[in-house]
């Protein structure tokens, strides 16, 4: 014996089709806010005033700045133009995944005469290493560098 489809039964699967629609976008929605690693800047037209003046001051630097991990050691190089060594002051440095801040963590570098290097714990995936340096003539040098960890 077959049933009979009534508007009831239609309702039922409308409520229930989007009910999982709404459900699954509500909790992409929450897991989207609650593992956003924060604001860069707080006033993002302030900070613009002064990017061109910025980047043109880094780039003068002519600075070749490369992050490396290796045995769990990550090491910072900074040449020069001349492919000289450059001792900078590490005034901030961020290792960490892009869309979690949960393992973030700060190196404690060391400076080997040739590079900086600091023990690190990773696990695999996309990293990144936020670092802000200051030049021996005081300018202010930023960068993120993206690293692999296998």
């Amino acid at each position: 014996m077959t049933r009979e489809f009534t508007g009831w039964h239609m309702l039922g699967l409308m409520v229930g089709g989007f009910g999982i629609i709404i459900a699954v976008n509500l909790t992409l929605a929450w897991n989207a806010i609650a593992t956003f690693p924060g604001v860069e800047a707080r006033n993002s037209y302030v900070v613009s005033q002064t990017f061109e003046a910025d980047r043109a001051a880094q780039n003068a630097l002519h600075w070749d700045v490369s992050a490396d991990i290796t045995g769990g050691v990550l090491t910072v190089t900074i040449l020069d133009h001349m492919g000289a060594p450059v001792q900078a002051e590490v005034t901030r440095a961020i290792l960490g995944q892009a869309t979690n801040v949960n393992m973030d963590s700060t190196p404690a570098f060391t400076w080997t005469g040739s590079s900086y290097t600091a023990p690190v714990t990773m696990t695999e995936g996309y990293w990144n290493l936020r670092l802000e340096l200051i030049a021996p003539d005081g300018t202010k040098f930023r960068r993120r560098f993206p690293i692999t960890a296998k």
